[in-house]
């Protein structure tokens, strides 16, 4: 049986960034994979690593952050070649972003360029991948529009970002990300600042697109209803490290990390009314994150840990396969045991 490569592999990706105080490594040694069709979902709190790791993957960090990254990430391209994206020359990466390789970013109002039409933009990424004249462009770039559901598409293309809303920049974004068909995208919380009614219509023209076009995606979220609704895989990260990644269901249904348990009950759905229709409180992590600058020498969820032990704060735990498919960072869950040999 013949089983498909996988679209993204992410090995022991880190990144640090040097300040005056001291070495901040936003992401530490971060492995997961995307297959074909498929969408992951990498969720966490702020501060947690995710639009880190994004960033590195599109190699669109700041030359002036000076970071520190190291790590494999391997991406299958459409014509069947295997490339890591940290070795790539600049001029290589450029080809394979924006075509290949597709963000929609967290702020559509940051993103845009407040100086071009929206025509302009989507129609500046088709004529420098596709090789099309301004004209035919255009009329590309018209068509994307009209894809992403935005009413009065052809006046929408000579107007620029300012003129429109906050849904109508998202799916903008969306058409911009698009519009050469690539085969990953990446989608950092893009639904954020939206109502609950436009978040609802942008994921499920997410969920038509990839259906349509079979592109993978990561998907950056804190946002554990829209995991459970719309994404296959999820890889949970605290503190720069991954520490639990499963498919959707099984993480749902019986978490095995403390973080992610602590993540689950925070949900309003776990508090049931009880007694006479009095609601239940709802649950809160303790504490808070620890400073990057002087993580503790354990495990890094250790403070906030209801079932920490004294063997939680000697060493970091390492990531282990828990069950087929499913991989936990802490030391009470036990690691898979190998199957016996046959006699």
């Amino acid at each position: 049986m013949t089983t498909t490569p996988p679209r993204l592999t992410v090995k022991n990706l880190s990144t640090s960034f040097p300040t005056e105080d001291g070495l901040v490594r936003s992401v530490a040694d971060v492995s997961f994979s995307i297959q074909p069709g498929k969408t992951t979902a990498l969720v966490g709190e702020s501060g947690s690593g995710k639009s880190v790791t994004s960033l590195t993957l599109m190699r669109l960090l700041p030359k002036t952050a000076n970071a520190q990254v190291s790590g494999q990430i391997a991406f299958r391209t459409r014509d069947g070649r295997t490339v890591d994206l940290l070795g790539l020359p600049d001029r290589d990466m450029r080809r394979l972003r924006g075509n290949e390789l597709a963000m929609i970013f967290q702020e559509p109002m940051t993103s845009l360029n407040p100086v071009f039409t929206i025509g302009e933009q989507i129609a500046e990424s088709v004529r420098l991948h596709k090789g099309l004249d301004r004209k035919a462009a255009l009329a590309h770039a018209l068509r994307m529009l009209e894809l992403v559901e935005i009413p009065a598409a052809a006046r929408r293309l000579h107007e620029y970002p300012h003129q429109l809303s906050g849904g109508m920049r998202q799916r903008v974004m969306i058409a911009l990300a698009m519009a050469c068909d690539p085969t990953l995208l990446i989608a950092d919380e893009p639904t954020t600042a939206l109502d609950v009614t436009i978040q609802a219509q942008i994921l499920e023209l997410m969920r038509r697109l990839q259906a349509e076009t079979g592109m993978s995606i990561l998907f950056i979220t804190h946002n554990l209803g829209v995991v459970a609704h719309h994404a296959d895989d999820v890889v949970v990260m605290y503190a720069g490290r991954v520490v639990e990644s499963a498919p959707v269901r099984p993480l749902f249904a019986s978490p095995e990390h403390p973080y992610t348990q602590g993540l689950l009950a925070c949900l309003p759905g776990k508090a049931q009314a009880h007694g006479e229709g009095r609601p239940k409180r709802l649950f809160a992590i303790r504490g808070q994150v620890s400073s990057p600058l002087s993580p503790p020498p354990g495990c890094a969820f250790e403070p906030r840990c209801d079932q920490a032990m004294e063997a939680c704060r000697q060493a970091m735990p390492s990531l282990i396969d828990t069950h087929e498919g499913r991989q936990a960072r802490c030391i009470r869950v036990p690691a898979v045991q190998p199957l016996a040999k046959a006699a």
